[in-house]
């Protein structure tokens, strides 16, 4: 049984959903496991992680226009407002979604479904750099 990890930087550029699923191909075919799981971490409580479908934008799209409705930026909402009207909501919308994920390995590859990919969802307006942890047990 092997182990591997890699720290993938994800630079942001506000409210989105962030495809990450080449780079974490790259990191499995790389580190030639024929059979594994794969767990990846995000290290943040205002970004989380989501395999949703890859391939029309607009379930990105309705994605974010959803969470807006479920945790809206209101003046006044929320006691917690210290870093700034859209602080509370990420909170929010980060413990509705994940910030860790499992996807089993088979054949040196991940086992997503045909239209599946993985994202980093950025809950808030300013740019940032958010980091995933990925990490791979298999053989």
């Amino acid at each position: 049984m092997r182990q591997a990890l890699l720290r993938i930087s994800v630079p942001t550029r506000g409210k989105a959903l962030y495809e990450i699923t080449r780079e974490v191909q790259s990191f499995v075919a790389g580190e030639g496991m024929e059979t594994g799981l794969l767990t990846l971490f995000c290290r943040h409580t205002s970004a989380s992680l989501l395999v949703q479908e890859n391939a029309d934008p607009d379930v990105r799209a309705d994605l974010l226009s959803s969470f807006e409705r479920i945790a809206p930026e209101e003046p006044g909402r929320y006691v917690h407002d210290v870093e700034g009207p859209d602080d509370m909501p990420a909170h929010l919308r980060a413990a509705l979604t994940q910030t860790q994920i499992s996807i089993p390995v088979a054949d040196g590859k991940m086992v997503l479904g045909t239209w599946q990919g993985i994202f980093l969802f950025e809950h808030r307006r300013a740019p940032h750099r958010r980091e995933v942890v990925a990490h791979l047990i298999g053989e």
